[in-house]
């Protein structure tokens, strides 16, 4: 035979085989579900509660008229300015207010000199006493041996009228005497009560000028600074808030105030540990951690209070307010910045995880193939499930190329796989995807694997 010929029936032989080959694949490749398949791996895993909102201060302060209202003469900062306690920050017209404090401090310098008058004249009225009690007491000595010279006819008439004169005018002069003494020291008490209002006036007055001079209550930062000077600022009331000056916050410990889903927000708990990212300050994360976790609903939809659990707040989507504060806050950070608060609520070592869209539920009567020989390939979707549904997995049997339903427990959640407590160990390869597939999967179900959608998605989401 001719080379040729050989040639020819060889190529016909390994087509022929190429055929069968092609066939055999194609009916074994028939009646099987295509699905994408995924490996359990161990790693560390962490689950995280993602929340939005904005760097607060904690600790600041409003600077506002306490009452009445005024014009702004004087402002000493600016916005942007580092301020400490007690400094002065701005003024308003105070004239009136100065003027009085003025007179009141003339008011009581004078009455203090009075003061100082009256109790030199108290220490010459109790001399003058005390030297015409000496005087009285001379008197009356003499008095009294007058009567006796008199009685015993030694003495005359007139000699004994000159010394009872004497004696009652040394009586009279110390009577006098005392009431001088009582009438100073009146006048001395009575200075001194108006002093002591005085006093009290001068600092009404200076609390009144206080109010027209700010000062900051704190160590900080003007943050907020809306006026200028020549505006008129009013106290508020009723209803009706007052004008705000400037306000100034304590930087030194800074807060993100997120707003976290109503869903989440049982798994938040106070000193967990969080990372903030601030959009000003690019992908950088900063260390965190909770705070204050609210208790307060709050309407998405109006950022007001739910106050009601009927009617159309309770159809609503609501959040909680989270505070976290941040461990080491950059200096150059400013309050109002948007920010994305990532908290961590659970975390997992070396756990055995999956791909978070592998976990199904399916019901009991669903997992029991009707024929042993030739099982389901899906089973019905049913409106209404009558029996409690059973979490898990659907792992592959290399051998059969069969899937097959595995209860599983799992335990802490991440962003795209979940840990797995029981039923599926490192290296199992689980059925992943996709969606419409996996939603009616039978058990035992005949399945052929095909990664290739999910290897191209992966690639383009790397590219």
């Amino acid at each position: 035979m001719s080379t040729g010929k050989k040639l020819a029936i060889f190529i016909v032989i390994v087509v022929v085989l190429g055929g069968v080959i092609a066939v055999s694949l194609n009916q074994a490749g028939r009646g099987r579900v295509s699905v994408q398949t995924g490996r359990a791996l161990v790693q560390n895993i962490a689950s995280v509660v993602t929340a939005s909102g904005e760097i607060t201060p904690q600790t600041y302060a409003d600077i506002s008229p306490s009452e009445g209202a005024g014009q702004i003469t004087d402002l000493y900062v600016k916005e942007g300015d580092r301020v400490t306690k007690g400094e002065l920050l701005a003024k308003l017209w105070n004239l009136q207010q100065a003027a009085a404090v003025s007179g009141m401090n003339a008011s009581l310098k004078t009455s203090e000199a009075n003061l100082g008058a009256q109790v030199a004249a108290l220490g010459t009225a109790r001399a003058n006493i005390a030297r015409d009690q000496a005087q009285l007491a001379q008197a009356t000595q003499n008095w009294r041996r007058t009567e006796a010279l008199y009685e015993d006819q030694l003495l005359s008439k007139s000699d004994y009228d000159s010394q009872e004169a004497a004696y009652k005018t040394a009586r009279a002069q110390a009577q006098v005497s005392e009431a001088a003494l009582k009438q100073t020291e009146a006048q001395v008490n009575s200075l001194k009560a108006q002093i002591a209002q005085a006093h009290a006036n001068l600092a009404a007055a200076k609390s009144i000028l206080s109010r027209t001079e700010f000062r900051s209550p704190l160590n900080g930062i003007v943050t907020y600074l809306p006026v200028h000077i020549g505006d008129t600022v009013v106290t508020g009331i009723q209803n009706s808030p007052g004008s705000v000056i400037m306000r100034v916050a304590d930087m030194s410990t800074v807060i993100a105030d997120v707003l976290v889903d109503e869903t989440d927000i049982a798994n938040v708990a106070v000193g967990q540990p969080a990372t903030i990212a601030i959009d000003a300050f690019g992908d950088k994360p900063f260390p965190a951690h909770v705070i204050e976790v609210g208790d307060t609903a709050i309407l998405r939809s109006t950022g007001a209070a739910a106050t009601s659990t009927t009617g159309s707040d309770a159809q609503q989507a609501k959040d909680f307010e989270v505070k976290v504060q941040l461990d080491d806050p950059p200096s150059s950070i400013r309050p109002g910045l948007s920010c994305t608060a990532n908290i961590t609520t659970a975390t997992a070592s070396n756990a055995v995880t999956i791909p978070l869209q592998a976990v199904v539920e399916r019901d009991p009567s669903q997992l029991q193939p009707q024929n042993p020989n030739a099982p389901p390939q899906t089973v019905a979707l049913v409106a209404q499930k009558t029996e409690k549904p059973i979490q898990g997995v659907f792992v592959i049997h290399p051998g059969d190329m069969a899937a097959v339903f595995v209860p599983a427990a799992t335990g802490v959640t991440g962003v795209d796989r979940v840990q797995v407590l029981k039923g599926v160990k490192a290296g199992d390869e689980i059925v992943t995807g996709p969606y419409t597939a996996l939603r009616t999967l039978a058990n035992h179900a005949r399945i052929k694997v095909d990664n290739s959608l999910a290897a191209a998605t992966t690639g383009a989401a790397g590219s």
